[in-house]
C-alpha cells in the first residue's frame, strides 16, 4: 500500500512534489517552487489538543517548532510568528507561567471535588432530612453542625462517599463517549450549530443521565448514610449496588422504593436544566472576561505578570460562576430529586439538628408531584432550601482557594521576572 502523502514530504518540511509549475515571468521555462516558508507550511503543521493550564494555545496559533531553523535563524532557535527567539531566552519564565496555569486549574479541581466534599455531604443530608427543624439556610449553622459531627464521629464522617462520586463521574464521561462514538449524536456543538445538532446533543446528555442514574442513586446513599451504622464500603460498591438495583437484586429495599422508571424524568430534567443553565452562564461570563482582558492588554504591557495570569483565569471564573448559578437556581429541584432517590432504601442519616443522633428515612412519596406538594404543605417553601448554607460555604471556600493560589503564583512569577 502506497503512503497517502505528498512526494518529498519527510515530516519536517515540504520540499515540493517535483511537479513543475509555471513561474511568473519565466516564459516557456518552468521552475519548481520550494515550500520552505512558515506560511506555506501552515497547513501541514498539526498541533496537539489544547490542554488547560499546560499550553495556552488559541485559534490561529501554532505549537513552536524546536530545532534548526531556516536561513537567518540562529541554530537551535525557535520560530514563532516568523520571529526568531533563542531557546534559552525566557524559557524559565515561560515554564513557570505554564506551571502556574496548571497549578491554578489543579487547585480548582481539588477544591471542587475534595475540599468541598464535606459541604456536599451536609447539603444532601439536610435535603433528605424531612424531620429537621433547623433548615440550615445560613453558613453559620452549617459550620456548627460540621463541627459536632466531626467531634462525635471523626473526620471520616464528612468525607464519606467521596470515592463513589468519582466513580459516577467516570461512568458518566465514559458512557457519553461510548454513545457519541457508536451513534451520530454529537458530543460537542460546533460554532455553526443547528436545531438538529442541539436536539441530538441534548439527547446524548439525556441517555447518559439515564444510564448513570442507578449508580448516582447508590452514590447518594453512601454520601448520606450515617457513619455510626455504616460499614466500610469499597470504591466500586456503588457499581455493584447500581447494577443490583437495575436487575432487582442486591441489598433488600422496602416496598416504598420507587422504580427507576419513576426516577427517570426528574433525573433527566435536573441534569438537562443544569447543563443548559451552566453552559449559557459560562459562555456569557467568558465573553465578558475575554472582552475586558483584550481591552486591558491593549493598554498595558502584555508581558506583565497580571496578563500572564489572566490568560488562565477567565475559563476558571466562568466555570465557577456557571456552576454556582445552576446550583442555586435548581436547588429546590435537587431537593426533590434526592428525596425520591433515597426513599425506600432503608437509609439512616445523621440528625442534622443535633449532630450526635441518627434518624431513619420513612417517606412515602408517590412521585415527583406528590413530593413537591408534600414538602410545600408540611415544611413550607423554605423546605426546598434545606442545607442551602452548605452551598454558601462550598463556593466561598472555592473562591478563597482560587484567590490564594493566584496570589502565590503571582509572587512566584514576580520573583522569576
Amino acid at each position: 500500500m502506497q503512503p497517502r502523502r505528498p512526494e518529498g514530504f519527510d515530516g519536517l518540511g515540504y520540499r515540493g512534489s517535483g511537479r513543475e509549475e509555471p513561474g511568473p515571468g519565466a516564459g516557456a521555462g518552468f521552475g519548481a517552487k520550494p515550500y520552505s516558508s512558515s506560511s506555506d507550511l501552515s497547513h501541514w503543521v498539526s498541533t496537539p489538543p489544547d490542554i488547560p493550564g499546560s499550553r495556552n494555545l488559541h485559534w490561529g496559533e501554532r505549537t513552536p517548532q524546536y530545532g534548526p531553523g531556516p536561513a537567518g535563524t540562529p541554530l537551535g532557535g525557535v520560530v514563532l510568528n516568523d520571529e526568531p527567539y533563542p531557546v534559552g531566552a525566557g524559557s524559565s519564565s515561560e515554564q513557570l507561567n505554564r506551571f502556574a496555569g496548571f497549578g491554578i486549574g489543579l487547585a480548582s479541581l481539588f477544591t471542587e471535588n475534595v475540599l468541598a466534599h464535606p459541604c456536599i455531604v451536609l447539603r444532601r443530608q439536610c435535603q433528605v432530612n424531612y424531620h429537621a427543624r433547623n433548615y440550615h439556610l445560613t453558613p453559620f449553622t452549617i459550620v456548627n453542625i460540621m463541627y459536632s459531627i466531626n467531634k462525635t464521629q471523626g473526620p471520616r464522617a464528612l468525607w464519606k462517599g467521596m470515592g463513589s462520586t468519582f466513580v459516577v463521574q467516570g461512568i458518566t464521561l465514559g458512557t457519553e463517549g461510548i454513545i457519541s462514538e457508536c451513534t451520530p449524536l454529537p458530543r460537542e456543538l460546533s460554532h455553526k450549530w443547528s436545531l438538529r445538532q442541539i436536539g441530538g446533543h441534548l439527547l446524548l446528555k439525556s441517555l447518559t443521565y439515564v444510564i448513570a442514574m442507578p449508580f448516582y442513586s447508590a452514590s447518594l446513599i453512601e454520601t448520606v448514610q450515617s457513619e455510626i451504622i455504616r460499614d466500610n464500603p469499597g470504591i466500586l460498591d456503588c457499581v455493584k449496588e447500581g447494577i443490583g438495583r437495575v436487575i432487582g437484586m442486591g441489598v433488600p429495599h422496602s416496598k416504598r422504593l420507587l422504580p427507576l422508571m419513576a426516577l427517570t424524568f426528574p433525573t433527566v430534567l435536573h441534569g438537562i436544566l443544569h447543563y443548559i443553565i451552566s453552559s449559557i452562564i459560562q459562555k456569557f461570563v467568558l465573553l465578558i472576561l475575554k472582552r475586558e482582558s483584550s481591552q486591558s492588554l491593549s493598554t498595558e504591557n502584555s508581558s506583565s505578570v497580571q496578563s500572564m495570569l489572566d490568560a488562565y483565569f477567565p475559563e476558571l471564573i466562568a466555570s465557577f460562576a456557571a456552576s454556582l448559578c445552576a446550583d442555586v437556581m435548581l436547588y429546590p429541584l435537587e431537593t426533590v430529586l434526592h428525596r425520591l432517590h433515597i426513599q425506600g432504601t432503608r437509609t439512616i442519616i445523621d440528625n442534622t439538628d443535633l449532630g450526635y443522633e441518627v434518624l431513619p428515612i420513612n417517606t412515602q412519596y408517590e412521585g415527583m408531584r406528590d413530593c413537591i406538594n408534600t414538602i410545600k404543605r408540611e415544611e413550607g417553601m423554605l423546605g426546598f432550601y434545606k442545607g442551602f448554607g452548605a452551598v454558601v460555604v462550598q463556593y466561598t471556600l472555592h473562591v478563597a482557594v482560587l484567590q490564594l493560589t493566584k496570589i502565590i503564583y503571582s509572587t512566584l512569577l514576580q520573583n522569576a521576572a
